[in-house]
């Protein structure tokens, strides 16, 4: 067995589930925007995202035990789970920690989804786009396989992607229209005078 077998496991299994991760996201932009937006949205697509989410947490879970069991850089479990304990790249590493627990809270809060009000769902579900990039920047700066160019390509189109798919998904201007009618529609059920009415005419 190669002395270095686990190292290039957790290499391995790093950038797949960075790929799993991005996949989910663009995905997840996707289904968010008119760019592939159907009525009603077909339940293989959005299995297809969860799919995709869920697989990114078994190759992260499989990342870490390589990192734990290689002895080329040694990483304790302490180094993996608290943010700076880490004596190589403590920074990068960091990041790592970071998207560690959001992709946790991000799996975790959507296995419960049907437990839990749909706004706090929702306001969880959001930090998806800051655990995209910290992950991301993990990848960069902690990633030894980072540097290749076919790797670096990758990122910067993953990453304008991203990007390009998140504007469209703000400026998307039936998604404000919604979220202006969920406002009046929460401002109209909690105000104590109730909705209003309209003016009672007298007749002559």
């Amino acid at each position: 067995m190669s002395p270095q077998l686990w190292w290039h496991v957790a290499r391995a299994t790093g950038i797949v589930a960075w790929i799993l991760l991005a996949a989910a996201v663009v995905w997840g932009l996707l289904l968010s925007t008119r760019l592939a937006r159907r009525r009603p949205t077909p339940a293989w697509l959005l299995d297809l995202h969860r799919f995709l989410g869920a697989s990114a947490v078994a190759f992260t879970a499989v990342h870490l035990a390589g990192l734990v069991a290689d002895n080329y850089v040694h990483f304790d479990i302490a180094d993996l789970l608290v943010p700076y304990a880490a004596a190589w790249r403590p920074g990068p590493v960091a990041l790592g920690v970071v998207s560690l627990y959001l992709l946790a809270v991000v799996e975790g809060t959507s296995l419960a989804m049907r437990r839990i009000p749909r706004r706090a769902w929702r306001s969880v579900h959001l930090t998806s786009y800051v655990l995209f990039w910290s992950a991301t920047f993990h990848f960069i700066l902690a990633g030894t396989d980072a540097p290749d160019p076919l790797a670096r390509a990758g990122i910067d189109i993953v990453a304008a992607l991203v990007v390009f798919l998140t504007l469209v998904r703000i400026l998307d201007p039936r998604g404000r229209t919604r979220a202006q009618a969920r406002r009046g529609h929460r401002a109209a059920t909690t105000d104590p005078a109730g909705p209003s009415r309209p003016p009672v005419t007298s007749r002559s």
